[in-house]
């Protein structure tokens, strides 16, 4: 059984949800963005990509609490610093490992998994689709990526497991496994960045304050909606 998440209770406290956000080392990160960014340092970018969305999902109104896993020391002290719980990748064993594992940590409550490439995301958009998520039929939800492929949030309520299936076409994995698809006009959150293209997409957005000035962006957070 997990063990209630600090901070989380239900009626009409609406910071229910802790979301867990696996990163990778960095030097093994985001592989098909290396050069995106010539003269600038490719753990950088890929740095700057996860405290831009630990920040965004801090800032959400319903989220209780973050929790990344990472065994990147780099990465556990930025991300605590921007106010995650970081606990050590235990399984080590890749993306859906690290993900089950950071649920089994999070507690019986409502959990989420999220990716860690939005740097764009907006709190607000992410707070729509997690509540949606509460609403309608007890399920796992999930949010297909803007190409419709992909995914980048998970939820589960509080007793279900996460039951991950990120990956190449995970979308329609998740499907296949019981999941139902979140469609809401949240273009921030569906635009997770793998390629120098969606990183152009995520700056016609607005960048985070971390990944903005590494792509050149003189008005970051100050100028991007909540």
């Amino acid at each position: 059984m997990r063990v209630p998440a600090p901070g989380w209770q239900d009626g009409g406290v609406t910071q229910v949800w802790t979301v867990v956000v696996p990163v990778k080392r960095l030097d093994a990160a985001k592989s098909r963005l290396r050069g995106a960014l010539p003269g600038r340092p490719h753990e950088a970018l890929a740095l700057a990509l996860a405290v831009d969305t630990v920040e965004a999902v801090r800032a959400c109104s319903v989220v209780a609490e973050v929790l990344v896993v990472t065994d990147d020391q780099a990465v556990a002290a930025a991300t605590g610093a921007a106010g995650a719980r970081v606990v050590p990748d235990r399984p080590a064993a890749g993306l859906n490992p690290a993900f089950r594992y950071g649920a089994a940590v999070a507690g019986d409550g409502w959990v989420a998994g999220l990716t860690a490439d939005l740097p764009a995301l907006r709190p607000v958009e992410l707070a729509a689709a997690l509540s949606a998520a509460r609403s309608g039929p007890t399920n796992r939800r999930y949010v297909p990526d803007a190409p419709g492929t992909g995914t980048v949030l998970l939820a589960a309520p509080p007793g279900m497991p996460l039951d991950p299936r990120f990956g190449g076409n995970s979308a329609a994995a998740h499907a296949a496994s019981g999941a139902l698809p979140l469609l809401g006009d949240w273009p921030s959150l569906r635009r997770d960045v793998d390629t120098a293209a969606d990183l152009a997409a995520a700056t016609r957005l607005g960048l985070g304050a971390h990944t903005a000035p590494l792509c050149g962006t003189t008005t970051p957070t100050a100028s991007r909606p909540v």
